[in-house]
């Protein structure tokens, strides 16, 4: 098993599409929790992966409940991305098979997801008070590379 990129209920296409293309680069798999904020097939989506979409390790699960019983992950696999995240995402030690959780883009993450995982949360710090937060897709590339660091 490798590093997994998780997108809870992704709500743009591109985005989405900006990720699997990471997701491809780095041999990770991508797994989708519904809903979503587009079609699946969305040309938007495909544009923004390119012609690398096809190649994406693509897993969807239709809730949050139905990953956690497919997958069952130890809490020490789990690092969730808000902004608000104690633990900067340079300091954990990822296993191999950590999932890399993010929430929609005007959202975040679900209090529901948050609260029982809110010592796992990681954050990308910024330096400018001018901005809220990053795209998701620069995000999800920013916290993969970290996730592999040493492991090339």
């Amino acid at each position: 098993m490798s590093v997994a990129v998780v997108l809870v209920h992704p709500e743009i296409p591109h985005n989405t599409g900006a990720v699997g293309r990471t997701c491809v680069a780095l041999d990770l798999e991508l797994i989708l929790i519904r809903p979503y904020g587009f079609e699946i097939s969305s040309k938007h989506l495909k544009r923004a992966g390119l012609d690398y979409w096809q190649h994406v390790r693509l897993t969807e699960y239709d809730c949050w409940d139905a990953f956690l019983a497919a997958r069952a992950p130890r809490e020490e696999q789990m690092f969730l991305y808000e902004e608000y995240g104690a633990m900067r995402f340079d300091e954990p030690a990822y296993p191999d098979d950590a999932y890399l959780v993010f929430g929609c883009e005007t959202k975040g993450l679900p209090t529901a997801i948050v609260e029982p995982l809110a010592h796992r949360i990681v954050s990308l710090p910024m330096r400018s008070p001018h901005i809220r937060s990053l795209n998701l897709s620069n995000t999800v590339a920013v916290a993969a590379y970290q996730a592999l660091r040493g492991k090339f």
